[in-house]
């Protein structure tokens, strides 16, 4: 533990370990992505995506190390039990801060299938993070406004279509398709505009799951519905690294996927569609009150 150092000690060298786990471990991503890129032989890119998969796993569990050496956060997490990393899951939570993702990373790291999420495409052009989900074949999603789409007609779709290539390669090997269901960060602004009913939550949106179900349904196991609350509140990145939050505490729950959700074509189908969202609805319901009995003091 150093965390006895003074934090302007602390901070600057927690910043420097991130960032040469980052190098070191990008470096080696990259090498084994070129080497993949540049043989076209089938099983040979399979191997190496597992080989790619372990490194990154590896590149989290380092961050994890990190974490307890710098920080006296306290991790309360309660429900990975039973969790298995052969196979294929949804994994859904909320969101309020760039913080989830690492915690997300923490608590599922070597105990589901390798997370993968769905990017903004102009995330690519991070510095080394856009080239490293490049590696891993992150999806790139580039999402078109109401005002281009009437004026570019012909960009309807895109978006579903470049999903569906996305998870039409997710069948190779086991992965954990992760949704943030409310599609941006929490804040109360946020809140207030969308008229959210929910006390904790913003409205979900309920097509991306749809389209993730329908293209991959038969083959995911289960859903993986995670519940992250900050009781100091919600906290940057560099709030992490300086030790400024206190707690986390993290609830998952395994759930079965409605047979009747699965096959159905959300933008086409009105009646599957109300039916979905009314799913997707219920299951926020039940998020909202956990967070503000976990907020209270459990992860019950």
């Amino acid at each position: 533990m150093l965390t006895f150092l003074p934090v302007f000690i602390r901070l600057p060298l927690a910043l420097v370990l991130v960032a040469i786990n980052v190098g070191v471990h990008a470096t080696v991503l990259l090498l084994f992505a070129v080497i993949k890129a540049a043989v076209p032989v089938a099983g040979f890119r399979r191997l190496v995506s597992g080989i790619l998969v372990v490194i990154a796993e590896q590149w989290i569990a380092v961050n994890g190390v990190l974490f307890a050496l710098l920080t006296r956060t306290r991790w309360a997490v309660d429900g990975v039990q039973g969790l298995k990393r052969k196979g294929w899951y949804l994994v859904l939570s909320n969101h309020q801060s760039w913080v989830d993702i690492p915690v997300l990373q923490k608590t599922l790291n070597r105990r589901v299938p390798f997370l993968k999420f769905f990017l903004k495409s102009q995330l690519k052009w991070v510095p080394v993070m856009g080239l490293a989900w490049w590696a891993l074949d992150f999806p790139f999603m580039k999402r078109y406004t109401k005002a281009t789409l009437e004026k570019h007609p012909e960009l309807r779709g895109k978006d579903k279509q470049a999903t569906r290539i996305a998870c039409e390669r997710f069948r190779e090997l086991p992965v954990s398709v992760m949704n943030f269901v409310e599609g941006t960060r929490f804040t109360p602004a946020k809140q207030r505009q969308q008229e959210s009913p929910f006390r904790n939550l913003l409205r979900p949106r309920a097509g991306g799951t749809a389209f993730v179900l329908e293209t991959m349904g038969e083959m995911l196991q289960s859903i993986v519905d995670v519940t992250i609350v900050y009781p100091g509140g919600v906290p940057t990145l560099i709030d992490l690294l300086a030790d400024r939050v206190g707690e986390i505490r993290v609830r998952v729950r395994e759930l079965p996927i409605p047979p009747d959700l699965i096959h159905g074509v959300y933008e086409n189908d009105a009646e599957f569609r109300a039916r979905f969202q009314t799913w997707v609805n219920a299951l926020w319901v039940e998020k909202d009150a956990l967070i503000t009995t976990m907020r209270a003091g459990s992860l019950r």
